[in-house]
C-alpha cells in the first residue's frame, strides 16, 4: 500500500516566518507576507500536484479565507490534486452541506475530501451565532454526519434529534464518488464520533508513543461499531539536504518568534477548549528550550501557531525514517506544511518523496517515479 501525502493551502497568508495563529488566535503580521489569493494558492497547488502529493488541506476559522469558495476557485486552475475542505458542521446545514458536496465533486470530477472540524473555542463559535458547549456541539456532529451519509446513499432522510431537525430530505443528484470523512479530536466525545463516522482519523503531530495510544483508542472504539478507520497525521516539514542545514532552518524560524508575540499566543491558547490543543502546549510548555521532542521531531511551531504546532525537522533521509516509525504503528496518511509552503512543498517532494519510493513506501499518484530518484542515493 502506498501512503499519501497531503500538502496544505495557507488560506491565511504565507511567509518565510511561521505564520501564527488559530483556535481562536490572529493571525501574526507575517501572514500579509504572501496574501492568500487565487494565483498564490494555485501555484502551490500545482506544485504540490506535480510533485505527487494527492491533495492539499485548508483551514476554517475567523483567521483564514472561506474554505468552500477558495477550493472551489482553486480547483479550476489544477487537474488531479484533491482538496479536503476543513468546515465546521454547526454553520450550515446538513442538508445544504451535502447538497454542496455533491456539487464540488461534479464540478471538478470528485476531487473533494471532507475535513469535519466541530469547533473547540465555545468564544470563536458564539463569533458565527453558536452557542452550545463542546459535547453538545459532538453531539450535533454526529447527528450532522448521520443525515449527510443517509443524504450521500441516495436515502431520504426524517430526523428529529436533539440539536437538528430534517423532513423528507433528500439530494436530486447524489456525489460520485462520496466524499471521505476526516475527522480529529482527543475529548471522549470526539473519539465516539470519529469512530461511528469517520474514514479517517487524523492526529497532530505527537511523539510515536503518544500517537500509538490514540490509534489504539480509535481502533477500539470503531471495532465496538463493527467499523475499521485508516489513520493520518498532521505536522509541519523542513528537510534538507544535511541535518545542519534543516536545523539552522528552524533555528531561524525562531528568531523570528519576538518574546511578546510568543506570550501573546500562549495566553490565548492556554484558554483552549480542546484537548488536542492543551496536549500541543504540553509538548513545549511555552519555553524555547529542548524543543526536540523526540528524534526529529521538533515543537517550536506551537510556540506561535495553535493546531498542529510540530514539524520534522532533518536531513531527507532522517525524515524519511520519521515517515517510516510514524507508518509502522498504523498511520497512512500525512498532512504536511511548512514555511513557505511553495519552497517547502519542493524541498519535501524532491527529496523526501524519492526516498520514500526507493523504499517501496510511495508512488506517484500519476504512476511515474519522481523525476530526482536517480539522482538521490538510498541510505542504509
Amino acid at each position: 500500500m502506498s501512503l499519501t501525502f497531503h500538502w496544505f493551502l495557507p488560506t491565511n497568508g504565507d511567509s518565510r516566518h511561521v505564520v501564527g495563529g488559530g483556535h481562536g488566535t490572529p493571525a501574526t503580521a507575517s501572514g500579509r507576507d504572501r496574501p492568500p489569493t487565487v494565483a498564490y494558492l494555485s501555484q502551490i497547488a500545482r506544485a504540490a500536484e506535480d510533485l505527487g502529493f494527492t491533495g492539499a488541506l485548508t483551514p476554517t476559522g475567523a483567521w483564514c479565507e472561506d474554505a468552500w469558495l477558495t477550493t472551489a476557485m482553486v480547483s479550476q486552475n489544477s487537474e488531479r490534486l484533491k482538496f479536503l475542505v476543513a468546515f465546521r458542521p454547526g454553520f450550515v446545514s446538513p442538508t445544504l452541506a451535502a447538497q454542496m458536496a455533491s456539487t464540488f465533486q461534479r464540478q471538478t470530477g470528485g476531487r473533494l475530501l471532507l475535513n469535519v472540524v466541530t469547533g473547540g473555542e465555545s468564544h470563536e463559535q458564539r463569533a458565527y451565532g453558536d452557542f452550545l458547549d463542546k459535547d453538545a456541539r459532538y453531539r450535533r456532529t454526529g447527528e450532522f454526519l448521520h443525515i449527510v451519509r443517509d443524504l450521500w446513499d441516495g436515502k431520504s432522510v426524517d430526523l428529529h434529534g436533539e440539536h437538528l431537525r430534517v423532513e423528507d430530505a433528500r439530494l436530486s443528484r447524489v456525489p460520485d464518488p462520496v466524499p471521505e470523512v476526516y475527522f480529529g479530536g482527543s475529548s471522549p466525545a470526539a473519539g465516539e464520533v470519529a469512530a461511528r463516522h469517520a474514514d479517517v482519523y487524523l492526529t497532530w503531530g505527537e511523539p510515536p508513543a503518544q500517537v500509538a495510544e490514540k490509534i489504539a483508542w480509535i481502533r477500539t472504539l470503531a471495532a465496538e461499531h463493527g467499523r475499521t478507520l485508516r489513520f493520518g497525521i498532521r505536522l509541519h516539514v523542513i528537510t534538507r539536504d544535511s541535518s545542519a542545514q534543516a536545523w539552522a532552518e528552524a533555528d531561524r524560524l525562531l528568531d523570528g518568534f519576538d518574546p511578546e508575540t510568543v506570550q501573546a499566543v500562549q495566553a490565548g491558547l492556554g484558554r483552549s477548549e480542546s484537548e488536542g490543543q492543551q496536549r500541543m502546549l504540553a509538548l513545549h510548555g511555552g519555553k524555547r528550550e529542548n524543543l526536540e521532542i523526540h528524534p526529529n521531531l521538533w515543537a517550536g511551531i506551537g510556540l506561535v501557531r495553535g493546531g498542529a504546532g510540530t514539524a520534522l525537522v532533518g536531513s531527507h533521509d532522517e525524515v524519511a525514517e520519521r515517515i517510516e516509525e510514524y507508518h509502522a504503528l498504523g498511520i497512512d496518511e500525512f498532512v504536511l506544511s511548512g514555511y513557505p509552503h511553495l519552497e517547502e512543498a519542493y524541498w519535501f517532494g524532491e527529496g523526501v518523496l524519492p526516498r520514500l519510493a526507493a523504499r517501496g513506501l510511495w508512488t506517484h499518484p500519476d504512476g511515474h517515479a519522481p523525476a530526482p530518484a536517480a539522482q538521490v542515493p538510498f541510505a542504509s
